[in-house]
């Protein structure tokens, strides 16, 4: 049996400047693949390049419509077209319902939703015409279950799982494979943040997985690996939970004091 790889796979990777998304390109790399990161920063995406291997790196704003052009056409001219897509690109933000502010709110729905809908779109008109690709975006347990001060990510994520299922059942006549990984608790530079900010409790999320610890985002990027491979090639539309169990346990105590 072949083993899995993405040998001669032009890739882009959103939010490719660290965490989740470095961690993608880095192993795109590993696999054969071409990869142009996109972050919003163009020093860190450049940064990021040179410590991944990646073929290239380009600047701008998902939720930009010339922005999201930009960072579309750039990566089909720097690789000579587009087979794959990781748009790992977003943004988190928390607040209690009846105080969240409506701009933040948006934003975040602006970077989250918009930004995914722009660059799936865009990369779609060039995966068309060649026959097809592959896409994977980034959602979160966030959108799957109720969860306090995070209206406006759980929102926005189950959103991004929606655009998913629309994709790929739109895309799938023109052989284009759309799919989605749902994180948990991921040790991205962003999840560290908010542990040492003391809005979440790291050893209570802990508890309350089943595999009893936290992710790694080499994790994830190996789920996005295997989606957008050939390994892959019947899976459109799915949502694919990559979060310790978490999603699966619905008790009311630490899973491990049974």
């Amino acid at each position: 049996m072949e083993s899995l790889n993405l040998i001669g796979r032009k890739s882009l990777v959103t939010g490719g400047a660290s965490g989740i998304g470095k961690a993608a390109a880095a192993m795109f790399v590993s696999l054969g693949a071409s990869v142009v990161i996109a972050d919003l920063d163009r020093d860190s995406a450049d940064r990021a390049a040179a410590d991944t291997g990646a073929t290239g790196a380009v600047a701008g704003d998902v939720s930009n419509p010339v922005d999201a052009a930009r960072i579309v056409d750039s990566a089909v001219a720097q690789m000579g077209g587009l087979d794959a897509v990781f748009h790992c690109a977003g943004i988190h933000r928390l607040g209690a319902a009846m105080e969240q502010d409506i701009e933040t709110w948006q934003h975040v729905m602006d970077v989250n939703v918009r930004g995914t809908q722009l660059i799936c779109s865009l990369a779609a008109k060039h995966m068309h015409p060649q026959g097809g690709g592959a896409m994977v975006v980034v959602t979160s347990i966030a959108g799957y279950n109720g969860q306090p001060r995070r209206s406006a990510y759980g929102t926005s994520k189950a959103a991004v799982a929606y655009l998913a299922r629309c994709f790929a059942t739109e895309w799938g006549q023109f052989g284009i494979r759309v799919n989605a990984i749902a994180p948990g608790y991921v040790l991205t530079p962003m999840a560290k943040s908010i542990i040492d900010s003391g809005a979440t409790d790291a050893n209570r999320i802990i508890g309350r997985t089943p595999l009893g610890r936290l992710a790694e985002p080499a994790e994830i990027a190996r789920t996005a690996a295997f989606l957008l491979s050939d390994w892959a090639s019947y899976i459109t539309g799915a949502e694919l939970f990559v979060d310790g169990g978490w999603a699966a346990y619905g008790g009311s105590a630490e899973v491990n004091t049974f």
